[in-house]
């Protein structure tokens, strides 16, 4: 029987990634390099490295790339707040597990960004527990998120699932030994995602695949 669904954030409940995307893109076209969404989905979604080494490589100091990263995550936050969307069928999944399964949310997000988001979705309260950045000193693809949020469910391994959408995820899905799904999205749909459960089309399936397992 599953007992819990550990969610992703970005890409799964939320279609935020491409706004990061932009937002790290308008930082860099500032310093004449022309971000693209392969090297975007590389670095980030696959090998959770980030781009910040092409601005080392341009001979920026580590004090104006801390500057630059802050410079970004303003114009993130003000996408967030105008520019947000959530995942179509989103709430109608989440709705109908509310209250027959322990649900949390385990991102690698900055806390502040988080806040942002969920002001506006409300999706808060279908939720047991969440897990950013700023609670967990490792992220994605790291373990230890999803560990932690296994021993905050007090569950076995074997009671529960992940839900991602990027390979940093499934891979940090697949170190913690916990099964996931992956929902590919635009940004990461040529990921490598062997060891997947199962690779869905959409949210919704979640409700098909786990029918009678919870």
């Amino acid at each position: 029987m599953i007992k819990a669904i550990f969610w992703d954030n970005d890409g799964i409940l939320v279609d935020t990634e491409i706004l990061y995307f932009r937002a790290n893109k308008e930082i860099f076209s500032k310093l004449g390099v022309n971000l693209d969404e392969d090297t975007y989905a590389e670095n980030f979604l696959k090998r959770s490295k980030g781009v910040w080494h092409l601005a080392e490589q341009m001979g920026f100091t580590k004090d104006e790339i801390i500057k630059l990263r802050d410079e970004r995550n303003s114009i993130y936050s003000g996408l967030l707040k105008t520019d947000l969307k959530i995942i179509n069928g989103a709430e109608e999944v989440l709705k109908h597990l509310y209250g027959k399964i322990k649900m949390g949310i385990v991102t690698s997000s900055r806390r502040d960004h988080f806040e942002i988001i969920h002001k506006y979705t409300g999706f808060r309260k279908y939720f047991d527990f969440e897990i950013t950045s700023d609670e967990c000193g490792e992220t994605k693809p790291s373990p230890k998120p999803y560990l932690t949020a296994l021993e905050i469910s007090g569950l076995k391994k074997e009671e529960c699932v992940i839900v991602e959408d990027s390979e940093r995820g499934l891979n940090a899905a697949l170190k913690a030994g916990i099964k996931c799904y992956v929902i590919p999205t635009e940004l990461t749909k040529n990921s490598d995602f062997t060891g997947a459960e199962k690779i869905l089309g959409d949210i919704n399936e979640i409700l098909k695949v786990l029918e009678n397992h919870y």
